[in-house]
């Protein structure tokens, strides 16, 4: 009895002018979004070499090791074309050397603000808005409007179990609205192939698991409107209804829930730490130039009754060990500018991951809020890329600085500030520069945070965990709903 129902189902969502169309705007919609998602990532690619190709030709051109800049670019992922994510939000490189701290700057959306207006459209959206909508509208009169044309009591004049009735109706509705989703997604794998998108075998299974939560996220709309239809007796009423769980679980809850958790959780903007730190950094800097300026006049004090020849004799003598006492003090009111800076950072990470949690907890009441961050984790484009990228980043400004004041020495050179004093000029800073080309034949090289699937499972557990929750309840309601249900 369940296959028949299957069939019935299955034929009349076929011959149904609402699958033609729901099959057209899938596929333009995917193939679009992923097409525009290989050609965005091509073009990162190439923006992300091109650019690590002049800051390496800009570093060999430095005249010194001392203060030599470097950058770390964020490397683009074959994911982000089906899950963009955070990854357009985030910036692209940071700056590396002794002097600033670590941060990400200049994301896509900053640089071209007219991306940020209408954000892409990618397969993790096509599905939490698209294709739920679409579930419901072929599911929300599923029995109510059998009902109304007669058939519904016409297939229980017979003895038809009503449990095998509901399976065979949620079944069918899947099946029929499965098709128009792997289709396009089969073309659209055909196009990384086409366009010979480097795909690793650990991306080809992320895409497996995706589609797979995907097929689930799916599900849980299909037993929604089978249960709003089984607890109404007329269609107009169901796809009201239908249409206000949508608008709540795809637009509100998800919004609300990150919206009510800014509110419990507050959290210092990024602007308000930047200006604690150049605060600390300038005050800091500022008394190095008072205790220097005090030193130096400390240090010239014996020359004031010598010749001129005796006080460029006397200066030079003790000038390479000044620097290395300057360069020292310099070095470590450094280390203190980045402690600060680090027990800033971790304060607003500990206070972001408050309010991230609280905002996650909220935002699960919706199973749209589950899938995306799913989606995210799986393809690696989650809430934690920024993090993940900078504490890499971190950890190779230690080892680049260690480098730099390595070679500096290597180079007869002590680096640090240089500080004159004439009694007609006063005193005078600068930096010792060295003549030539710079050798970064074994300078270390930034190596991208590692991401692993096992990980990523892990966290998504909770997640799929609430949708496969969402599915069994909706569905339960729905038999439970079509058990007294009058068939008349």
């Amino acid at each position: 009895m369940t296959s028949l129902v299957i069939n019935k189902e299955l034929k009349a969502i076929i011959m149904s002018p609402k699958f033609a169309a729901t099959f057209a705007v899938c596929s333009l919609l995917m193939l679009l979004s992923v097409y525009v998602g290989i050609q965005e990532y091509r073009t990162s690619v190439q923006q992300y070499e091109t650019a690590t190709q002049l800051v390496n030709q800009e570093m060999r051109e430095s005249a010194s090791w001392q203060g030599l800049t470097n950058r770390t670019y964020r490397r683009p992922d074959p994911m982000q074309i089906f899950v963009s994510g955070v990854n357009y939000d985030v910036g692209r490189w940071s700056g590396i050397n002794q002097f600033s701290t670590v941060k990400l700057r200049h994301s896509s959306y900053s640089d071209d603000p007219i991306f940020a207006v209408f954000r892409f459209v990618d397969f993790s959206f096509i599905v939490t808005v698209v294709l739920a909508l679409f579930a419901l509208l072929f599911t929300y009169d599923a029995i109510n409007g059998e009902r109304e044309s007669g058939t519904l009591q016409l297939t229980f004049s017979n003895a038809v179990p009503r449990a095998k009735y509901v399976l065979g109706k949620l079944i069918g509705a899947w099946l029929g609205l499965v098709v128009p989703l792997l289709v396009p997604v089969a073309l659209a794998i055909l196009m990384l192939f086409v366009y010979k998108i480097p795909f690793s075998a650990e991306n080809w299974l992320q895409l497996l698991v995706l589609l797979s939560v995907a097929l689930l996220y799916f599900t849980v709309f299909v037993s929604i409107g089978l249960f709003v239809s089984s607890v109404t007796r007329h269609s107009n009423t169901s796809f009201l209804i239908a249409l206000v769980i949508w608008v709540l679980a795809v637009l509100i809850v998800p919004r609300a829930g990150v919206i009510v958790a800014g509110q419990l959780v507050p959290v210092p903007s990024v602007a308000e730490i930047d200006g604690q730190h150049d605060a600390y950094s300038k005050q800091r800097w500022q008394q190095l130039m008072n205790t220097q300026e005090k030193l130096w006049q400390e240090r010239n004090a014996p020359t004031q009754n010598m010749s001129k020849e005796d006080r460029e004799s006397y200066r030079d003598a003790h000038l390479w060990a000044w620097m290395e006492q300057d360069d020292s003090a310099r070095k470590t009111m450094q280390k203190e500018i980045d402690a600060y800076a680090v027990r800033l950072n971790e304060d607003l990470r500990n206070r972001q991951a408050t309010q991230q949690e609280l905002a996650f907890i909220l935002s699960r009441f919706s199973p749209a809020s589950s899938f995306q961050l799913t989606a995210m984790n799986l393809a690696g484009t989650n809430i934690d890329i920024k993090s993940r990228y900078e504490d890499a980043m971190v950890t190779y400004r230690d080892a680049f600085n260690k480098f730099t004041e390595k070679k500096q020495k290597e180079s007869g050179g002590m680096g640090g500030i240089r500080v004159t004093f004439d009694s007609d000029a006063g005193f005078k800073f600068d930096v010792p520069r060295e003549r030539g080309t710079l050798n970064l034949g074994d300078l270390p090289q930034f190596s991208d945070p590692r991401w692993q699937l096992g990980g990523a499972l892990r966290s998504a557990i909770i997640d799929v965990g609430s949708m496969a929750l969402y599915a069994l309840l909706a569905f339960v309601a729905a038999f439970i709903g079509f058990v007294r249900y009058d068939v008349r």
